[in-house]
């Protein structure tokens, strides 16, 4: 029988410079998709996975992300004065229960691997999850709740997979199976951004993972791998070599890239249009707007 799922690690150290100037005061992952902060979507997508206790690897800047999950009494109570009662109710997706949610500095941009690493004092001798905001992954069941489900029958180590478009393997880290059983693969070997030439198949890591403790212990001895830094991919490689109990789970539901510039617009769409009281008005501004040959804003980006 395998140990509960109950803590996540959600590395946000990065200083996001893709979305810059934005992002020079604005942690990448409070930016608003629709309505909510990217990570507001990693924390509902891990609750409804049981996780109850909440490990954010963050750095120099990030006040912002912590005060997002502060109470704050001065606004609720405007808000009742206003009898803006749905307000209320859209804030308690914020609330943390006291002591679920811990802080830990990365005072070295050296790789997820190392952000992970930073965490293991709070993990401890548990399995634990990472999830990674950038990934928004829509879905009628949520990805890492697939993913739990899974675990318990198989579990060992966990990564969710996707097909990525084989141009585009060199951004992933990608997978090399051995056998299937539904949507489980054991995993014979990984390798972290491969060239399209060398890559074993086009199925890619994405940001969503349940990791065993070993992987913290691989991780105290690991040298920096491709890009200069500490792979966490290199850590799991590690296990398919020790104890071969490492499985790609090929989720069901849409994985948006919200790290990028238009995976972050194409998001947008995508919630945008699911949403009951936003899309007759957009719908038909999208329509106009594409009708018109799509006119360029006035304002130009620098």
């Amino acid at each position: 029988m395998t140990n509960r799922v109950t803590k996540a690690v959600l590395p946000v150290a990065g200083f996001g410079t893709r979305f810059l100037p934005a992002t020079k005061s604005v942690p990448k992952e409070i930016m608003p998709l629709v309505d909510r902060p990217l990570v507001q979507y990693a924390i509902d997508e891990a609750r409804a996975a049981g996780i109850t206790e909440f490990i954010f690897v963050t750095s120099r800047g990030k006040s912002a992300l912590e005060d997002y999950f502060d109470s704050a009494p001065e606004l609720e109570k405007a808000l009742h004065d206003g009898k803006k009662h749905h307000l209320i109710e859209a804030l308690k997706q914020t609330d943390m229960d006291s002591g679920a949610v811990a802080y830990i500095r990365q005072q070295e941009r050296r790789g997820l691997g190392h952000a992970v690493w930073c965490a293991r004092r709070l993990i401890g001798d548990e399995p634990f999850a990472v999830i990674l905001p950038d990934d928004v992954i829509d879905a009628d069941k949520p990805c890492l709740q697939q993913m739990v489900e899974a675990y318990a029958e198989h579990g060992g180590n966990m990564v969710a997979a996707m097909e990525v478009e084989h141009s585009r393997v060199s951004s992933y880290g990608i997978l090399d199976v051995k056998s299937e059983s539904g949507a489980s693969m054991k995993v014979q070997g990984m390798v972290e951004k491969p060239q399209p030439e060398d890559a074993p198949s086009d199925l890619a890591v994405i940001g969503r993972y349940i990791l065993s403790p070993q992987i913290l212990r691989n991780l105290d001895t690991m040298d920096s791998g491709a890009g200069g830094e500490i792979q966490l991919t290199d850590a799991i490689a590690a296990e398919i070599e020790k104890n071969d109990n490492v499985y790609a789970y090929r989720f069901q539901g849409r994985r948006f890239d919200c790290g990028s510039k238009s995976g972050y617009l194409q998001a947008t769409v995508a919630f945008g249009m699911a949403r009951d009281d936003l899309r007759p008005e957009f719908v038909e501004f999208l329509r106009s707007y594409l009708e018109n040959d799509a006119p360029k804003p006035a304002i130009r980006a620098v």
